[in-house]
């Protein structure tokens, strides 16, 4: 699938309302609210995840990140939490896309692939067509590590898996306001996804911010 020459910006980790707000003014297109994680940053309690999501205005897309692989957990989850994307951060069962798309038609379905090496490419073209976008990541499921990682990926695979895509990309892992413009010129994604590369320790750092969307415009052409 072709990129958009901007992509959008997902501004993953989100801790409270405030946050989200600050993230929408500088210009983020969708949120994303980690509920309980193996590891990682950033996992929320449940009613804040809902509590949040209430607040997120229309146009802005609510993520809710979840680690659970079952169709009923994770059916269970967007209900609670009122979401309208689940990011799934681990491997599903194939049937567990037909089973959520039958009970929560309209929600938009984005897989994880974890970029650990060439495998990915496959793994994406498997689960392309039973989802709305994939999200590019750099974890290690066999090591429970399911993103959060703030490290970089091997970029070229993430180009290629883009290229052969039939459905938007993000990509995440290791992104930053000194290597953004690098990203978006190297893999051309649809979205970026960005969570400890604008925070100092827990906290959303408003430098960080300005600084991350002042990159990725100016790597805009014209």
């Amino acid at each position: 699938m072709q990129p958009t020459k901007k992509p959008k910006v997902k501004i993953c980790c989100i801790q409270s309302t405030g946050e989200a707000w600050t993230a929408i003014r500088y210009g983020a297109s969708a949120l994303g609210l980690v509920s309980e994680m193996p590891s990682g940053p950033g996992p929320i309690p449940d009613a804040l995840i809902a509590e949040i999501a209430r607040a997120i205005p229309p146009g802005v897309s609510r993520f809710l990140l979840t680690s659970k692989t079952s169709a009923r957990a994770i059916i269970d989850q967007q209900k609670a939490a009122g979401v309208d994307t689940l990011q799934l951060v681990d491997r599903v069962d194939l049937s567990v896309y037909d089973a959520i798309r039958q009970s929560l038609p309209g929600i938009q379905i984005v897989q994880v692939i974890h970029v650990t090496g060439s495998d990915a490419v496959d793994l994406a073209a498997e689960v392309s067509s039973r989802v709305d976008a994939l999200l590019l990541d750099s974890g290690n499921p066999s090591a429970r590590e399911l993103g959060g990682t703030g490290r970089l990926h091997d970029w070229l695979i993430s180009r290629k898996i883009r290229e052969a895509a039939e459905v938007p990309v993000f990509l995440a892992g290791g992104l930053n306001p000194r290597n953004v413009a690098e990203a978006v010129e190297r893999v051309s994604p649809y979205g970026i996804d960005v969570c400890s590369g604008l925070r100092i320790g827990s906290r959303l750092d408003e430098r960080l911010l300005a600084a991350f969307f002042d990159a990725l415009e100016k790597s805009q052409p014209g």
